[in-house]
C-alpha cells in the first residue's frame, strides 16, 4: 500500500511539473512573439473628467502611427529582455529612435514599485505571490525606471494575454504638457493577436500627496496595436541596434547595480540642467563604461 501511495505521489509530482513546464514555455511563447517588425498605431482619449474645476481641460486626442522594431536583447529561462526602436522618417531618410524598453522576470520577487515625484519604493515579494507570474518591468529611452507589475498569463479560447495593474509616472506625452496630477495608476494588457499583439491601457490620473489620500483627476483609454510587417521594413533599426547596443548594454549593467541595492530610489530630473537621456544620447558623451556609470550615479539621489 505504501507503494502505491509514494507511486502516486510520483506520478502526480511529475504530472505538475510537465504541467507548469508547459505553462511556461506558451508564456515564452507569447512574450518573444512580440519581437519583430511592427507598424504602430497609437490612440489616447481622456474618457472621464473629475476635476471640480470648470476651467479643466481635458488632454488632447492622441492619434499617431510609426513603425518600431523589437529586439530580443536577452533571453534565458527566467528572463527576457526587449528593446523598442522607433523608425521615423521617408524610407530613404529614415532616423531610429531608441524607445521604451521592457524585462519579463520569471517568479520574480523584486520589484520597484513607483510612488510620486520621481520617487521608487523597492518591495520584495513573498515568493509563494509570484508562484506562475511573470513581472513586467518597463524602463525608460535612457533605461531608467518607469513601471513594473507581475501577473500571470492566461492562454484559453485560444488567446494569450496578461493583465496588470501598477503605479507609473506619467507618459511622456502629458510629462511636458500637465501639472495638474502626478501619478498614473497604468492597468496595462498585453494581448497576443493573429495579427501581431495589442497594448490595451485604462489609465487612472491621481494627484498623489503624502498623508493624503490619492484624488482622482480623470481617466484614459490607450490602444497601441502592432500590426505584424515583414522583417526588411525595419532594416534600419537593426543596423542601429548593432551599432550601437554595447554602450547601452553598459547602461542596462549599471542600472541593475542600482537596482540590486535593494533600497527605495529617487531619480534627479537634471544634471547639469540636462536630463538623463540628454547626456546618454549626446554625440559629445563618452560610451566608455566608467563615464556611463559616473553620469547614472550622478541622478541618484542619496536617500
Amino acid at each position: 500500500m505504501k507503494q502505491v501511495t509514494l507511486l502516486a505521489v510520483f506520478t502526480l509530482t511529475f504530472l505538475y511539473n510537465g504541467n507548469a513546464q508547459n505553462k511556461k514555455n506558451q508564456d515564452q511563447k507569447a512574450i518573444k512573439s512580440m519581437c519583430g517588425c511592427y507598424e504602430v498605431s497609437f490612440n489616447f482619449a481622456e474618457t472621464f473628467q473629475y476635476s471640480n474645476d470648470s476651467t479643466y481641460m481635458p488632454s488632447k486626442t492622441k492619434h499617431d502611427k510609426g513603425l518600431e522594431w523589437v529586439q530580443l536583447v536577452e533571453d534565458t529561462d527566467n528572463k527576457i529582455v526587449m528593446q523598442h526602436l522607433l523608425i521615423v522618417g521617408p524610407t530613404d531618410r529614415q532616423h531610429v529612435i531608441k524607445h521604451w524598453r521592457q524585462d519579463w522576470l520569471y517568479e520574480n520577487v523584486n520589484l520597484y514599485t513607483y510612488n510620486a515625484d520621481n520617487k521608487w519604493n523597492y518591495v520584495s515579494l513573498p515568493k509563494d505571490q509570484v508562484k506562475g507570474q511573470w513581472t513586467q518591468k518597463v524602463f525608460q529611452v535612457d533605461d531608467s525606471p518607469r513601471y513594473e507589475g507581475s501577473a500571470t498569463w492566461i492562454h484559453a479560447d485560444g488567446k494569450s494575454y496578461w493583465e496588470n495593474t501598477t503605479d507609473a509616472p506619467l507618459p511622456r506625452r502629458e510629462y511636458t504638457k500637465r501639472s495638474d496630477y502626478n501619478v498614473t495608476v497604468r492597468t496595462n494588457k498585453h494581448e497576443i493577436t493573429k495579427t501581431g499583439w495589442i497594448h490595451d491601457q485604462d489609465n487612472d490620473k491621481v494627484i498623489r500627496k503624502e498623508g493624503e489620500d490619492d484624488v482622482l483627476l480623470a481617466q484614459e483609454k490607450g490602444l497601441n496595436i502592432y500590426t505584424k510587417v515583414d522583417d526588411s521594413k525595419c532594416q534600419a533599426a537593426q543596423d542601429w541596434w548593432k551599432t550601437n547596443s554595447q554602450p547601452w548594454k553598459l547602461v542596462r549593467a549599471k542600472w541593475d547595480q542600482v537596482f540590486n541595492r535593494k533600497v527605495n530610489l529617487a531619480l534627479e530630473e537634471k544634471v547639469e540642467d540636462k536630463a538623463l537621456y540628454e547626456h546618454l544620447f549626446s554625440k559629445d558623451f563618452s560610451n566608455k563604461e566608467k563615464d556611463i556609470n559616473n553620469i547614472i550615479e550622478a541622478f541618484v539621489k542619496k536617500l
